[in-house]
């Protein structure tokens, strides 16, 4: 998944950092030159750019994006004006926003932000994890490599995992399935069946990709 962090304050900064960590492909922005310097071998790509011009940012790609974070809350006017612009103008599908109160919170609602967090309420390091992985059930084992659960596909219902070929085809790997609250372990005989709970092991970034299947 691709995610691009606009502001690089202490919030921004942490969770593009944070994103990487989670095996995320990250574009990092910011208008201080110096704080771009800081963060470039730590993220995907960092550039320096002004934030509130729209050809500027469709120059460097942000249209390419999955989610945008507007992170930077300090400027209510420049923020809020980004978020219009990515959502109106850019027709980014998921904009995220940070809010300083609660007025701050209902602009950028009505501007178009899909989901509004202040900083107080979402650490850098949780939204990560949240943005990353969206399953309800997660056990990390390093910071790049993880173990969830998601109900079975319907295209895979009715097929063996030795058919699915998982970790060729999505690099994951079926370990097990849950049947009420017992966790069974699979084969590669096992027939996935309607309502099955699979558990999977991959890279975060391959499971998050299991979300789209």
């Amino acid at each position: 998944m691709k995610f691009c962090i606009i502001g690089l304050g202490r919030f921004g900064y942490q969770l593009a950092i944070s994103l990487v960590k989670h095996g995320m492909e990250v574009l990092a922005i910011d208008q201080d030159e110096s704080i771009v310097s800081t963060i470039k071998d730590k993220v995907t790509q960092a550039i320096c750019l002004k934030v509130t011009d729209e050809e500027s940012l469709r120059s460097v790609g942000v249209e390419e994006m999955d989610t945008v974070i507007v992170a930077m809350g300090e400027n209510v006017e420049q923020s809020i004006l980004i978020t219009a612009v990515l959502k109106k103008r850019l027709n980014i599908p998921h904009v995220i926003a940070r809010s300083t109160n609660a007025i701050h919170d209902d602009i950028l609602k009505l501007v178009g932000a899909d989901k509004v967090v202040l900083p107080e309420r979402y650490l850098g390091k949780r939204l990560a994890t949240n943005l990353s992985l969206p399953f309800v059930e997660l056990i990390h084992i390093t910071d790049t490599f993880s173990i969830t659960q998601m109900k079975a596909p319907r295209h895979f219902v009715g097929k063996t995992i030795a058919e699915l070929d998982l970790r060729r085809t999505r690099h994951v790997t079926c370990v097990a399935v849950k049947k009420g609250t017992e966790i069974v372990l699979v084969d590669p005989d096992y027939i996935i069946m309607e309502n099955d709970i699979l558990l999977f092991s991959g890279e975060n970034k391959h499971l998050a990709a299991m979300v789209h299947v």
